[in-house]
């Protein structure tokens, strides 16, 4: 009880100083994060997730538990219409329409998961819905969204007035070039260690801008975009979906940190293992992996500079910016 009281304690006075604190970041060396080993922290994807922390840290801050605090966290960007690569305002398919992809996993294993999923604002809660109220893992397209309705998830156009100029921009030629770092698939996964101890992670995306009627790529895809053991450490991936899933790449970062590497080795080795996948192409294309171990350590690798991810802990928040295999 004593350790979780001061962690309270820190947790509200490093709140109230957040405002004053800089925003820090690491260039290919240890972060600057100290705190003790087990020590609750959440990191998250890209620039977007230091936001997206703050509302998991405000779950955990009051001794919440991570499962709640990640679905609490990826809901911000979800719910964002600026954000063309995550829930609302996401960029749409060939055909104009907005297709979500999430899933959510907790310490005991449990997961839950949406593809394909139309009108359904935070596919995050959908995907926790099926975990916790259905006899599955994953529903897609109209049984997912019959199933969100059915829940008491409102029905609601995802479209924003900019995704569609851009989309219909983008029918003057209908070319699809995807450029690294920003190919509009810059999906938010998020992984959190509570004052309990135990871990939680949550995907979500609107996946490739203009990709083909139906495609799905790794968000929903436990093992794939997002696993979580709770005796070793969580991943999560961002990046193109194909490449990942071939190599189930959040499940092999935990795996490798089974074996005693640390969570940048793992997501280093991970993305190893996804270049020599794709001798050929693997320029063309982003993957980037973050991880935490039950330690609380964290670290994230990429194929290609330029991945972000953010850090809260107790008193700090910082954005790291990950090694790459590309130099």
């Amino acid at each position: 009880m004593g350790n979780r009281r001061k962690f309270i304690r820190n947790s509200i006075f490093g709140g109230a100083l957040l405002g004053a604190l800089p925003s820090l970041s690491a260039f290919g060396k240890k972060s600057p994060i100290s705190q003790e080993p087990g020590a609750p922290i959440v990191i998250s994807t890209w620039d977007f997730g230091k936001a997206a922390n703050e509302a998991a840290w405000n779950v955990i801050a009051q001794d919440g538990s991570a499962l709640d605090a990640v679905e609490q966290g990826v809901k911000v960007p979800e719910g964002d219409p600026t954000i063309s690569s995550v829930g609302y305002g996401g960029t749409p398919d060939r055909e104009g329409r907005v297709t979500l992809d999430s899933c959510i996993m907790n310490e005991k294993g449990d997961c839950g998961s949406v593809a394909f999923l139309e009108n359904i604002k935070h596919p995050v809660t959908a995907a926790r819905l099926v975990m916790e109220k259905s006899p599955h893992v994953m529903l897609v397209g109209e049984g997912a969204q019959q199933f969100a309705l059915a829940q008491g998830m409102p029905k609601e156009n995802l479209l924003t007035e900019t995704a569609r100029k851009a989309w219909q921009a983008w029918l003057k030629k209908s070319e699809y070039k995807p450029i690294i770092n920003i190919e509009n698939h810059d999906t938010i996964g998020m992984l959190a260690l509570d004052g309990k101890g135990n871990l939680s992670g949550a995907c979500t995306t609107s996946g490739l801008g203009y990709k083909m009627r139906g495609r799905v790529g790794d968000s929903p895809i436990i093992g794939a975009g997002l696993f979580v053991d709770n005796e070793i450490g969580a991943a999560t991936a961002t990046g193109l979906g194909e490449g990942i899933i071939r190599t189930a790449g959040s499940h092999t970062v935990v795996e490798l940190m089974r074996q005693g590497n640390s969570p940048e080795e793992a997501c280093r080795l991970a993305v190893e293992r996804a270049v020599k996948k794709h001798p050929d192409t693997y320029r063309d294309f982003q993957i980037g992996y973050i991880a935490i171990n039950k330690q609380g350590q964290h670290g994230g690798y990429a194929i290609h500079k330029g991945f972000t991810y953010a850090v809260k802990t107790a008193d700090s928040l910082i954005q790291v910016k990950a090694k790459s295999w590309v130099k």
